[in-house]
């Protein structure tokens, strides 16, 4: 017979583990603020290739000296362009602001990579502006896409689970999707990553992935309800329903990781930034799902009933 945890008894640890950090992102947010990705504040890009290995700082120094505008920029390995010799790399430098950027500052961009850098053979590929509207068109229809399908889990765990107090279910599983959402966006602002479009995938990706996690908690949880009968202990029932698929949720858990992380790594290898964006994340937000399913939802559940039954 499995060992039966005691999730509902420690449920304070928990509580206080997911209020510490968000009080550390939090504070963070304030002192800091969250860095937007040029899809949604707007600007220019500018994209260059060159060969061999160069001083980043050089770079970033280069090119800063060379406009006035605020620039970043991201370096990416071509793979496609390797050769024996030299490795091949692609860099995209990225002017904020509404305004298009004049000719002759990516004139001036260029003659000066190309006088700094003379050994890495510098050449301007292309440009394409980004108007800020569009980005913040794109996040309000994200956000909508997120806040309809809320409403609709909402009312399939109520209509599912209504044997175990079907709206409690459906709010408590809300709570720690907000949760996990919430932990991915901290992430982004204590690592100073700029939020983009991987943002909003990994957000939607992971309620998926932790609204999965908790149904299968749910669902053991009606199971155990059913055999145990309705004057059990409804935090027995719980913690016997959790430690039973305990399990069966962290071996997923860890197989996505290994997945995810494995990406991350080739990503880190070749400097892949882009997917380095997506990856991370994407761990995080794997592990609060599998953290909140089994220590927030549940344990909110619990209490929930427990209120009512009292005032009952």
């Amino acid at each position: 017979m499995k060992k039966t945890l005691n999730f509902i008894g420690k449920s304070k640890v928990f509580f206080g583990i997911s209020l510490a950090i968000i009080a550390i992102g939090l504070v963070c947010n304030i002192i800091f603020g969250a860095t937007l990705d040029i899809q949604f504040k707007g600007g220019t890009i500018a994209n260059y290739s060159y060969v061999g290995d160069i001083d980043e700082a050089a770079l970033k120094d280069t090119i800063q000296k060379a406009t006035d505008q605020e620039v970043s920029f991201t370096i990416a390995q071509d793979i496609m362009n390797n050769t024996s010799d030299q490795k091949a790399y692609s860099v995209s430098i990225q002017f904020s602001g509404n305004n298009s950027v004049e000719s002759s500052v990516l004139d001036g961009v260029t003659k000066a990579l190309e006088e700094k850098f003379p050994d890495n053979n510098f050449q301007y590929k292309e440009t394409s502006s980004v108007e800020a509207s569009m980005g913040v068109k794109f996040l309000l229809k994200c956000l909508t896409a997120v806040a309809i399908a809320s409403v609709l889990m909402v009312i399939y765990v109520t209509i599912r689970f209504k044997r175990i107090g079907g709206l409690s279910a459906g709010v408590m599983a809300l709570v720690a999707l907000f949760h996990d959402v919430a932990m991915i966006y901290f992430m982004y602002v204590i690592f100073r990553m700029p939020i983009d479009s991987n943002f909003i995938a990994v957000v939607l990706m992971i309620i998926g992935y932790s609204l999965n996690d908790t149904i299968v908690i749910y669902d053991r949880v009606r199971e155990e309800r059913r055999l145990a009968g309705p004057k059990a202990d409804i935090a027995d029932v719980f913690n016997r329903s959790a430690s039973a698929v305990m399990g069966r949720t962290i071996a997923t858990s860890v197989t996505t990781l290994a997945a995810i992380g494995t990406v991350y790594v080739v990503a880190l290898i070749f400097n892949l930034t882009s997917v380095q964006g997506f990856a991370l994340p994407m761990m995080i937000g794997i592990v609060s799902g599998c953290y909140s399913s089994l220590c927030i939802a549940g344990p909110l559940w619990v209490a929930w009933n427990k209120r009512k039954s009292k005032t009952a």
